[in-house]
């Protein structure tokens, strides 16, 4: 329960008598119960606790709100967060207490087997998030259990500085070459299918689904940044996903994907998996950074190799990765802990951010001398 009293809570936490009365009321009508979509996951709590994974409390057979009987807003009560993605859980692991997510997928198409072999490939250069294991799913026989790590969506927190900036195109790059010298294409390439894990921002950790708040759900989580504190990125959701035999040829048919704008989709003419996917990264670079910020104006020949409307013109993943090393080479060092600047940023606006940057700079200089 989040609302522990073990520790004094925040005074915001409190509601007058008559509106803790109101929510309970409202709760023994169901209001706040499990939707229909969160009870196929109560319903396998016990199978995966046997099999070594732990749900959230609001989850389990037996859950009673823990707001009832309390003054405590039901909003500040972990038990009382629903989940947002119903196909995907988070679950903590009991031999080691680490947080894993758990999807429920098809047993029809590619999902699992490159899930599984990009976890066999291992790698520095392997930005995929990989399968630790694949569990048979008690509720239906024609659909498993795939359990990964935990990651956070890559842009929250947003990126601050051109290194995370930098950091974050390079490992992009590396993974798409990754994936492509296995001979495998991603076809989904969007923000929703990047993610990172974050532990190096969030040491007291965070709530998994809301994600501004502590694990108690009642505090803030505050980030460090990542330019003390890297992470990494990871391509996700291979549902998608085509895994081609050496020699066979990368052409497919399909208007799929979240980025409808790659040029040469189509579900009649078939086109280069491999081209598109170097589109649907060089698109979400465009409209993430070089089109919001005007201080990474070094990207622009990379993504407009990218984005080259006839596919045979774009390089292959490997050459943009050569690519993007020597424009960052000769540039200079210093410009990469500098802000990201807003290309709508006005000139008051701009003197009291570059304020702020250069003061948290120096903090972030000082800490690094002090160890």
């Amino acid at each position: 329960m989040a609302a522990s009293t073990s520790r004094k809570l925040p005074d915001y936490v409190y509601i007058p008598a008559e509106v803790a009365q109101r929510y309970a009321e409202q709760t023994r009508r169901g209001l706040y119960g499990l939707l229909p979509s969160e009870v196929s996951w109560r319903d396998r709590y016990e199978y995966l606790e046997k099999r070594g994974y732990i749900l959230r409390p609001r989850y389990h057979p037996d859950w009673s709100p823990s707001w009832m009987g309390t003054n405590i807003a039901p909003d500040f009560c972990e038990d009382f967060i629903t989940l947002t993605n119903f196909h995907v859980i988070d679950a903590t692991r009991t031999s080691d207490k680490m947080r894993v997510a758990i999807k429920s997928v098809s047993n029809q198409g590619q999902e699992l087997n490159i899930s599984r072999l990009v976890a066999s490939l291992g790698g520095a250069d392997n930005h995929c998030v990989s399968a630790i294991e694949v569990l048979p799913d008690p509720l239906n026989d024609h659909r498993s259990l795939l359990v990964m790590p935990y990651l956070r969506p890559y842009d929250n927190p947003e990126l601050q500085t051109v290194d995370d900036v930098v950091n974050f195109v390079s490992q992009m790059l590396k993974g798409l070459v990754f994936l492509h010298r296995h001979r495998i294409a991603h076809r989904d390439i969007a923000p929703p299918n990047i993610m990172m894990d974050a532990r190096p921002l969030y040491p007291n950790d965070h709530h998994p689904v809301r994600l501004h708040r502590a694990l108690d759900a009642i505090r803030d989580a505050n980030p460090l940044p990542r330019s003390d504190h890297p992470v990494k990125y990871y391509y996700v959701d291979f549902g998608l996903s085509v895994h081609f035999p050496e020699g066979a040829s990368p052409r497919v048919i399909g208007r799929v994907g979240r980025d409808m704008e790659i040029p040469e989709l189509s579900s009649d003419v078939p086109y280069d998996a491999f081209k598109a996917d170097i589109y649907a990264l060089g698109n979400l670079f465009d409209k993430a950074y070089l089109q919001r910020f005007s201080n990474v104006e070094f990207l622009r020949h990379l993504v407009e190799c990218m984005k080259q409307q006839d596919p045979e013109l774009r390089p292959p993943a490997q050459e943009l990765l050569k690519m993007f090393r020597q424009v960052r080479a000769l540039a200079p060092e210093q410009s990469f802990r500098w802000r990201l600047v807003q290309r709508t940023e006005q000139p008051y606006e701009k003197f009291i951010n570059d304020t702020v940057a250069v003061a948290r700079e120096g903090f972030s200089n000082l800490k690094r001398m002090v160890g």
